[in-house]
């Protein structure tokens, strides 16, 4: 045994006792705190141990438990929650009569452990099937929803400005998620032929499970409620749904997100003639809008022929301030939005208004910087590129500055578009299912999908929903009519929203005639659609990813609490990977579980003294860390790194020996695999 190999297995002899006492599931609470009693025994070494790559998903539980104990330490008895003591300070806050208005169904207990349980999922890269994956923005991943929502619960949580879905609408032959709660990412690996499987792959259970509403709420619940937690404050989910399932969605949604946070139920003409084999003829589906809190503001559309106040020789318009007024966005999070205006002091038009540029020069020379009314850092509305395709040389540019009383200078956009805000009855035929069906021909994809959606209703949803750089989710992506809206819009607009769309890959009958053009599932007609929409999209271009499991080994614990046969286990897993892993999927797991964005960029660093290194940066989130995944570091060739404290490394467990371990925990912020 090498010295290696030693020096692995006396640090993890360290955590025996923290070990044996901890769950094998991985309770983050529990491994915080036996890292805290870590931490305290090598504050005495003064040598910080490195820090351990999460092995899951966050523990929901966990995280509720530790905001409950934030807000109120004092209702945390020997670190348990005491009901009677949060009972006391809530005071009338709190329902305590015998008789009062539950949501309740079968399945609600199985839906929350759905819920709560952590996975151990990973996303895979997939470049070939990418459009410009390097480059892209928009990410598409194959999977269940489910689990991909908890892969992306660290990396997305609070990001996510608008949710569309289409979800199943249980009419007894589309109800396709039949959850198994005690381990859904075995269950899907089963179900998509990644492990063996006895009995049928993915098929409608009408009768058994798919009329049921008890069941279609069970597998509701768990994906509303973390898409719940993926939106900003400032955001909305709007659902498409019919008769079927309305009511149960409607108190489903007031359970999750509260009845003051329900916006509107929007009518939409999907049938010009209806269904004529029913007595009333039914031409509608609904769209339920929710949003995130009170933050949110639905943006206004613009009409025709409106007044508007002001008037130049290029028509009526109004000023429209630049600067994002809403306190939850500025430099912070959206640093791409911040950047500086330089005003003429000297050039102005009849009204007052001043010319800008985004260039000091000459007497461009007045600095502005988005502030708010508190003089902290902003960001605008619009990135360069659109300030500048839309005009700022000329008698008229769009873009001006006025001066405010104090001096100070407001950059304004010179809007011409007078605005309505929108009806709740959409009757376009923009928005009819047959539109649909034609614009998936007009991609060459005719009669490959059922009831597509339109691109004007998700259009439209995104008009009023989005502004440039929000983010975009559609977890039931189906025929990916979100993705290509999205960038047919992005193109018309030259701004730069994202999207995310999730679809399991259900399975193409045999005499589909999809499966007769060589598809074989929903997931690979999706992911052709989006890249048949690049085509007509400029500079549009997506990441493909799909789910799998770790490329971690998972702790599978031991017979009895000795430090025998921990060390006999740590002999057996001497190498935390799994067999043939891939160094890309590494990574993308780890920037994963350490919180990083889909669309982080991974560099390949230059080492003369040997070793591959890789530098990962998400630039939305002005993070980076540094990983190798070498099975052997040299002290020489990581100190051409040049770390610092402030920056992570990344690492196998079995590549450090003491000195090395000891070294780097010291110069930088190491973390193992």
């Amino acid at each position: 045994m090498d010295a290696r190999y030693c020096g692995l297995i006396a640090r993890r002899l360290n955590r025996v006792p923290d070990l044996l006492n901890h769950s094998v599931r991985g309770d983050r609470t529990n491994y915080h705190e036996n890292q805290s009693m870590q931490d305290g025994e090598n504050r005495k070494s003064r040598v910080p141990a490195p820090e351990r790559v999460p092995e899951n998903s966050p523990d929901l539980r966990a995280e509720l438990l530790q905001r409950l104990r934030c807000a109120t330490p004092e209702a945390f008895a020997e670190g348990r929650l005491d009901l009677e003591i949060l009972k006391a300070l809530l005071g009338d806050a709190v329902e305590t009569r015998a008789e009062r208005y539950e949501f309740n169904w079968a399945g609600k207990r199985d839906a929350i452990a759905m819920l709560q349980a952590p996975t151990r999922a990973t996303l895979i890269p997939d470049p070939v099937a990418s459009v410009v994956f390097d480059n892209a923005q928009h990410v598409f991943i194959e999977g269940e929803n489910l689990e991909v929502l908890k892969v992306l619960y660290r990396s997305y949580f609070g990001q996510v400005k608008l949710i569309y879905i289409d979800p199943p609408y249980n009419t007894g032959n589309d109800f396709i998620y039949p959850d198994n709660f005690a381990d859904p990412l075995d269950h899907y690996l089963r179900i998509t032929g990644q492990k063996n499987l006895d009995g049928d792959y993915l098929t409608s259970q009408p009768e058994r499970s798919g009329r049921f509403h008890s069941a279609w709420l069970t597998m509701m619940y768990p994906r509303l409620s973390i898409a719940r937690q993926l939106l900003r404050e400032d955001g909305f989910i709007f659902i498409s749904c019919d008769d079927n399932e309305f009511h149960n969605l409607r108190h489903l949604m007031d359970f999750l997100f509260g009845e003051e946070n329900f916006v509107t139920t929007i009518v939409v003409q999907s049938n010009k003639r209806g269904q004529t084999y029913k007595d009333v003829a039914k031409t509608h589906e609904f769209l339920m809008v929710y949003q995130r809190s009170d933050a949110a503001r639905i943006l206004p559309l613009p009409k025709q022929n409106g007044l508007l106040p002001l008037e130049d020789e290029n028509g009526s318009f109004e000023l429209w301030e630049l600067r994002n007024r809403n306190p939850k966005f500025g430099r912070h999070n959206r640093p791409n939005l911040y950047y500086p205006f330089y005003v003429s002091e000297s050039d102005t038009d009849a009204l007052g208004n001043s010319k800008v540029s985004l260039e000091r020069r000459g007497k461009f020379n007045i600095e502005v910087f988005p502030k708010n009314s508190e003089g902290k850092d902003s960001c605008w509305r619009w990135g360069k590129g659109k300030v500048l395709k839309s005009g700022l040389t000329g008698n008229n540019p769009t873009v001006v500055a006025k001066r405010r009383r104090d001096g100070g200078y407001n950059i304004y956009e010179k809007s011409r578009k007078s605005t309505t805000a929108p009806k709740s009855i959409w009757d376009s035929t923009d928005f009819i299912n047959e539109q649909g069906t034609i614009e998936l021909g007009e991609l060459g994809l005719a009669g490959y999908f059922d009831h597509p959606k339109p691109l004007g209703l998700v259009d439209k949803i995104i008009r009023i929903a989005t502004e440039d750089e929000d983010l975009v989710l559609d977890f039931f992506a189906g025929s990916g009519t979100t993705a290509d809206a999205t960038f047919r819009l992005n193109t018309e607009e030259e701004i730069g929203r994202r999207v995310i769309v999730v679809q399991l890959p259900e399975k193409i009958a045999p005499e589909h005639p999809a499966y007769g053009a060589g598809f074989r599932t929903l997931a690979d007609l999706c992911r052709e659609r989006l890249r048949r929409a690049c085509g007509k999209s400029n500079g549009q271009g997506f990441r493909a990813f799909s789910l799998a499991d770790s490329n971690i080994r998972r702790w599978t614990g031991i017979k009895e609490k000795s430090v025998e046969s921990y060390s006999a286990q740590l002999e057996a897993f001497g190498d935390t990977l799994t067999p043939n892993w891939q160094p890309e999927n590494v990574i993308w797991e780890v920037a994963l579980r350490e919180g990083f964005s889909l669309t982080a960029r991974m560099e390949k660093l230059a080492t003369p003294r040997g070793g591959t290194y890789w530098r990962v940066t998400d630039a939305a989130q002005a993070r980076t860390f540094t990983i190798c995944v070498d099975d052997k570091l040299s002290l020489d060739s990581v100190r051409e790194l040049g770390l610092s404290k402030d920056d992570s490394f990344v690492c196998r467990d079995i590549a450090l020996d003491d000195t090395l371990a000891a070294n780097l925990a010291l110069q930088c912020r190491l973390k193992v695999i």
